[in-house]
């Protein structure tokens, strides 16, 4: 009888990433992939702990499947399981972040057994763990995961704690799993928890390991960087972006805060002097690249007048769009023994000025790329139109005879309603 299993991934990239390792090695051992709605004999979760909210969803996903598949195996697996709070004890099986490639074994143990498992192992000395896979799930763009962990302990992230420290995948194996994704996936993306940080333990860079992804993977069309902090934005970096044009012309830098004193309470390792003068200083060098960032409202003890300043700073800063999140107070860091926390309905309303402002931005660097030509390589098709993103991850809409997977040039014609719209080049 074949087994049937699903999956709810409720993080970030990387877990989306760990997620479908994880699918790929059990359908490899015969079980079926059904929708998350459907019944099945076991339910993945992907748990995520970047804030309190994330962990409540993670909690009521566990009780939904609990309610609508009593008979299935419920298996809480990720950063939120990791933290082990004791709050996840129906779940039946229980891994946190270190062993995730055991989940298939302790499905087969647990369905011999019936005995509860739980696996949430200290970070003291664990290495890399290397899941893989070559496919995802309606997907073109392929994800990478090349790093893991953060020495950073920012004052308000719980990452460190659920993640440990940081650690990266061999090179030559980042290269062998490149080659077998290129099979099927036109374009990668390097991704990780910290990954301008990548290599430290095997002596070579992200830039290093960015080479020899553009010399021996031959069939690689576009190399993208999920996200990199400013202070790992090396010149080296930028002088291969100049003369590649196979890297995205995307830089997704977090910035986290516009003002000064918030940063410091924040914990983060630059100003927003510094900030900005990389950033100019990049779009000195790279004329057709775009920046966004992450962007953290109602942190501690931000004022008024420092949320003002941030506003300010991030229209300065010119950015493509930028991802919006109201703080959320996470147990064990220093952020939560902080004064003055905001009370929520501020954090909400500063989280809905800030989402307008990342509005605008989009409009105003779209139509700014109006005329212009791009390479987008078509994702889903609804309807007579393709979806995709350009290099500069403008999302598109075009209408194309192609397939699935191609590389296309268009021209980007028309924005309206904050969607970009292109012709094929070769339709005009």
């Amino acid at each position: 009888m074949t087994r049937s299993f699903s999956i709810c991934n409720l993080g970030c990239k990387v877990n989306m990433y760990e997620a479908e390792s994880i699918a790929c090695m059990l359908e490899k051992k015969g079980w079926q992939r059904v929708d998350f709605e459907e019944k099945c004999d076991a339910a993945l979760i992907f748990t995520c702990a970047v804030t309190n909210t994330a962990a409540s969803k993670s909690r009521k996903m566990m009780h939904r499947v609990k309610r609508n598949n009593p008979e299935g195996v419920c298996v809480m697996v990720g950063c939120y399981a990791q933290l082990d709070d004791g709050m996840l004890e129906d779940a039946e099986i229980i891994v946190g972040t270190a062993h995730k490639m055991r989940v298939p074994q302790y499905l087969e143990d647990y369905l011999e057994k019936g005995e509860k498992i739980r696996d949430i192992e200290p970070f003291e000395e664990t290495p890399f763990e290397a899941l893989v896979t070559d496919r995802f799930e309606n997907r073109t763009r392929a994800y990478l995961k090349i790093q893991d962990g953060c020495n950073q302990f920012c004052t308000y992230c719980v990452i460190p704690f659920a993640r440990g420290r940081e650690r990266s995948m061999a090179p030559d194996r980042v290269i062998e799993e490149a080659r077998k994704i290129t099979r099927t996936h036109s374009e990668i993306v390097l991704t990780g928890i910290h990954t301008g940080r990548y290599g430290k333990e095997h002596g070579v860079t992200l830039t290093q390991l960015i080479r020899r992804l553009l010399d021996e993977v031959p069939d690689l069309n576009r190399l993208r960087i999920s996200s990199i902090e400013v202070t790992e934005v090396t010149d080296e970096l930028i002088a291969m972006m100049k003369e590649e044009k196979r890297i995205a012309r995307h830089l997704h830098i977090p910035l986290q805060s516009g003002c000064n004193e918030t940063l410091k309470r924040m914990g983060r390792p630059y100003s927003t002097e510094a900030y900005y003068d990389r950033i100019k200083w990049i779009r000195q060098q790279l004329d057709d690249v775009a920046i966004s960032c992450d962007l953290i409202v109602g942190f501690a003890g931000e004022t008024e007048e420092e949320f003002a300043n941030t506003l300010a700073f991030c229209e300065k800063c010119e950015f493509a769009f930028m991802h919006v999140f109201p703080f959320s107070v996470r147990n064990g860091t220093k952020a939560e023994k902080m004064k003055n926390q905001v009370p929520p309905q501020v954090k909400k309303e500063r989280a809905r000025i800030a989402g307008a402002l990342s509005m605008k931005c989009r409009d105003v660097y779209g139509i700014s790329r109006l005329g212009t030509q791009a390479e987008v390589i078509l994702e889903q098709k609804e309807g007579e139109y393709y979806s995709g993103y350009t290099s500069d991850y403008i999302p598109v809409l075009v209408k194309s005879e192609k397939q699935q997977g191609d590389m296309i040039t268009v021209t980007l014609s028309e924005y309206k309603e904050h969607q970009m719209y292109a012709k094929e080049e070769n339709s005009l």
